[in-house]
């Protein structure tokens, strides 16, 4: 052991004795420029990374924030409610109602499938269909599960909490009127935008502009901040229309009485304000629900009162009158030979229904003379009575502004063929919608101003005097007669009030020639001394067995309707000696009664006491069969 530490001792000593001074200095050098490399390169590392993160946060931030955005940071839209529409008296027709639609993330929901089967019970889904359809947007980050559902369903399924599940605010349209004024309006689709009707016309007033704000979402896409209001929402604009909900509703309930009465195929009324060209009432059948469009008959949501064109038949012969009086080949004392009550058209005959002998201006529009009709025409040159009926507005659209609306059919006198005149006089050879028939006989009922007819209040259509004031109330005052005793149209007669119309009882064309169905019509005014409404009646096919004739199943439509109108917008009589025998006739009669009841014992008072039967009603010309172009 000694010996061992002497060696270690004898080791040490010779190793100091081969350090030299310089060495020793060298070996303190080294370990200085060691640290100061050591800390040169730490000094540059922590240089390097401070210009990293100000190159990430101050001069290159914009990428990366986005980056982080789009995973968190959604612009989202916020809804608007769609404008309402009200009747003239400020009665809702359409409302917007909110609802809510459930959305979901497929990328977030497809990570826990086990949830998909309990989502799809709540949402009342088949949960194979639901998870398919989850597969197939795999990639995608949204996706509807189930649109316009009553908020309370949507809390319900979002309580479950799945995962990726979120709901979304929209709105549903409701019309509280359905059927009586559907063709009017038209509807909305599923995205709250106009399809037809008015909705469709005034699609961008309605529906306003939506907002949109920018918001965080978590990883399950719910909304936990709202960051920035990028724009607000402006609300869709509220339209007020001339349509009377009253009245729409007067035209609906007895238009579907008649259907039913007479078994026609569809029928339609057109009633408008004389002065203005306001629309106060436009009701079709068969008619559908708008607040459910995918049930029934797609054809049913056609507003034939626009869109559907026929020939006027009868109802155009106060216009060719007029247009006799006009170019004065004819006066209101001008007589006509309508015997033996037909006459040669070419290879065709013009007939009447009955041998009217000989008649004065006025008895051609009170008879509905086919024959007196064509005679008068004989005198006017072809251009002349294609002019007349031009500037009444046939062959072109009325302006109202509804889509789709027809122009009807003018020919230009320069394709009418030797037969198309006399035919034209009585409403063959042309076609024009129930609301351009509407116009022309509002235009006769004011003093001969055409209005532009228009659906929305304060909204003044353009007119133009297109008739001397004197011949229009000539015309007025024949047509009068049609509606008196010996007229075609005494079922259109209104107790108080003077009544100035027309009847139509035209064939259906078909294959080129004419059915033995028929179009019946029905086109009045009143009041005859200051006309307020103009209304059309169109019937189309009624059951013949049933009665098919103008006045017979369209006259009675004007009536009822026009009644209760006169009454709702409190317009005076014009007849009011008629109303005054009337009413004294009817207080005799039950004095009668009131005596007879006391005279005689109780067992002989009559359960109920017998109806005066009406007047018979004449039935209105009809053309010759098989047609007469």
């Amino acid at each position: 052991m000694s010996r061992l530490l002497e060696r270690l001792a004898d080791w040490r000593k010779r190793g100091n004795d081969r350090r030299s001074p310089g060495s020793r200095a060298r070996a303190q050098f080294n370990l200085r420029g060691r640290l100061m490399l050591v800390s040169g390169a730490l000094g540059v590392c922590a240089l390097a990374l401070v210009a990293r993160a100000v190159d990430l946060q101050l001069v290159r931030n914009e990428f990366y924030q986005k980056q982080g955005d789009e995973r968190f940071l959604r612009e989202i839209e916020i809804p608007t409610s769609r404008g309402m529409i009200t009747d003239r008296n400020g009665e809702p027709l359409a409302v917007s109602t909110p609802v809510e639609s459930i959305t979901a993330n497929p990328k977030e929901l497809l990570k826990y499938p086990n949830r998909v089967p309990q989502l799809a019970a709540a949402l009342g889904v088949d949960a194979e269909t639901l998870a398919r359809k989850l597969t197939q947007r795999a990639d995608k980050e949204f996706v509807y599960l189930k649109r316009r559902i009553n908020p309370a369903e949507a809390r319900r399924i979002l309580a479950l909490n799945v995962p990726g599940v979120s709901s979304q605010r929209e709105y549903r349209r409701f019309y509280p009127q359905g059927e009586a004024i559907a063709h009017v309006l038209g509807f909305t689709n599923i995205d709250d935008r106009g399809q037809e009707g008015l909705e469709l016309a005034f699609d961008e007033t309605l529906a306003g502009r939506p907002g949109a704000k920018r918001v965080i979402r978590d990883n399950r896409g719910r909304i936990v901040e709202e960051v920035d209001l990028i724009r607000p929402a402006e609300p869709g604009q509220n339209i007020t229309l001339t349509i009377d909900r009253r009245i729409q509703f007067l035209a609906y309930r007895e238009l579907k009485r008649a259907l039913q009465e007479t078994r026609a195929v569809s029928g339609s009324v057109v009633v408008l304000d004389v002065a203005t060209g306001e629309v106060l009432a436009m009701a079709n059948l068969p008619s559908f629900n708008p607040n459910a469009v995918s049930v029934g008959n797609r054809d049913a949501h056609r507003n034939r009162a626009v869109t559907d064109v026929i020939e006027p038949g009868s109802t155009m012969k106060p216009l060719t009158v007029a247009a006799a009086l006009e170019s004065g080949v004819i006066t209101p004392q001008s007589v006509f030979d309508t015997n033996p009550g037909w006459m040669p058209n070419g290879r065709w005959r013009t007939t009447d229904t009955h041998n009217y002998g000989v008649l004065d201006t006025t008895g051609v529009i009170r008879k509905s003379s086919n024959v007196g009709s064509a005679k008068i025409v004989q005198r006017l040159e072809k251009a002349q009575f294609h002019g007349f009926l031009s500037r009444f507005g046939y062959g072109r659209v009325t302006g109202s502004g509804f889509p789709g609306e027809s122009p009807g059919n003018l020919p230009k006198p320069e394709f009418w063929s030797g037969t198309t005149k006399q035919t034209m006089s009585y409403g063959y050879g042309m076609n024009a919608t129930p609301l351009q028939i509407a116009r022309v006989y509002a235009t006769l009922g004011n003093g001969g101003r055409a209005v532009v007819p228009t659906f929305i209040k304060g909204e003044a259509g353009e007119s133009a005097q297109v008739l001397d004031p004197k011949i229009a109330n000539e015309v007025l005052r024949m047509m009068q007669t049609v509606t008196e005793p010996g007229g075609t149209a005494t079922q259109a007669a209104i107790l108080g009030y003077h009544v100035a119309g027309k009847t139509g009882t035209a064939r259906i064309s078909y294959n080129g020639g004419y059915s033995r169905r028929y179009n019946a019509f029905f086109a009045g005014l009143v009041p005859v001394d200051n006309p307020r409404f103009s209304m059309v009646v169109v019937l189309k096919d009624p059951d013949p067995t049933l009665g098919y004739t103008g006045g017979l199943v369209s006259a009675p439509v004007f009536r009822n309707v026009m009644e209760g109108a006169l009454r709702l917008m409190d317009v005076p009589p014009d007849d009011i000696d008629t109303w005054l025998a009337a009413q004294a006739a009817a207080d005799a009669r039950r004095s009668r009664q009131a005596g007879a009841t006391v005279a005689m014992p109780r067992a002989a008072v009559p359960a109920a006491m017998p109806t005066v039967a009406a007047p018979p009603v004449a039935l209105d010309a009809l053309p010759p069969a098989g047609g007469s172009r």
